[in-house]
């Protein structure tokens, strides 16, 4: 079992291969001046169970360049098998026509990994769980749900909680997190007038003088969930804190959610937090390491991964 990784997310890379006991594969994962990627592979792969941990992130597209062409490095090694870990499936949002003669990106790339050499994929909280359908090999969505109810139990013992879908399509996911957590669940629902700018209508369910945790999959701008806090607390909410599995926080982001009436943002590792991130004072990562190197060990192992979603 050989693991590497490119440059997108390196320290959750060094945290997984902690998790498993075992050293990153040496590569170099490099650019020419015009910005070409060039990937080297300095050990040999012939035969290895080979895992690369790259989240398709800011910047997307060379994240995922760099993806591919180590996919396609390791094939023409002879690598037994290769296994494309991406904490963070980018283009996961462009998963269906959204207008006439627009793409399906999330379905492009699916085709792009396979072609490049993956023999399966890993992946966590996909935006919609039907992108596993875009990929014609084993493809597992791992959950973060488990690392969220661990901390937030650790966190709000006893108090009275409800979780928070900040709209109709979310409720899956946060249902998911108050059935764990014996919660009650609400609802924002939610118009949206243009892409990037969002309007909260009204709340669905009882929050007056309770704790509310929203739940997302993905935060990008924060808007939707700095307009989500504040109906919240004008339905009388106790305190509102946000668990999203993937901190994009593109733009102004950062100091949206900072000067917010959240008392707290919650992500993973999935994508490497920015300077400004780690700064913060409301925004704190989870490490998802432990769960991606179990995961990996299992199919390493050929044995179940679907108990991990329990």
């Amino acid at each position: 079992m050989k693991v590497l990784t490119g440059n997108s997310n390196r320290p959750l890379a060094e945290a997984v291969c902690a998790c498993l006991n075992i050293p990153l594969t040496n590569a170099s994962v490099k650019r020419f001046s015009d910005m070409e990627v060039f990937v080297e592979i300095h050990e040999n792969v012939r035969g290895e169970d080979v895992f690369v941990i790259q989240s398709t992130s800011y910047p997307a597209n060379d994240n995922l360049m760099e993806l591919l062409v180590t996919l396609d490095a390791l094939r023409r090694g002879s690598a037994r098998r290769v296994t494309a870990v991406l904490p963070y499936y980018g283009y996961a949002r462009q998963d269906r026509k959204s207008g006439p003669r627009t793409p399906i990106s999330a379905k492009l790339v699916a085709n792009l990994i396979t072609v490049a050499g993956a023999d399966r994929v890993l992946t966590m909280d996909l935006h919609a769980g039907q992108i596993q359908g875009f990929f014609d090999i084993p493809t597992d969505n791992l959950f973060a749900a488990p690392v969220f109810t661990k901390d937030i139990q650790e966190r709000f013992n006893g108090e009275e909680l409800v979780i928070v879908s900040p709209d109709v399509g979310g409720v899956v996911r946060a249902r998911a997190i108050a059935k764990r957590l014996n919660a009650d669940l609400a609802i924002i629902d939610k118009r949206r007038e243009r892409a990037g700018v969002s309007e909260v209508m009204h709340v669905i369910g009882e929050v007056k003088g309770r704790h509310c945790i929203l739940v997302d999959d993905i935060v990008d701008s924060g808007g939707t969930l700095c307009n989500a806090a504040v109906a919240l607390m004008e339905k009388g909410a106790q305190s509102v804190e946000a668990y999203v599995t993937h901190g994009v926080l593109s733009g102004g982001a950062v100091a949206r959610i900072t000067s917010s009436a959240l008392n707290s943002l919650v992500t993973t590792d999935s994508i490497m937090a920015t300077e400004a991130m780690r700064v913060a004072r409301n925004i704190r990562q989870l490490t998802i390491a432990p769960l991606i190197a179990e995961a990996m060990q299992r199919i390493s192992e050929e044995r179940s991964v679907s108990s991990l979603f329990d």
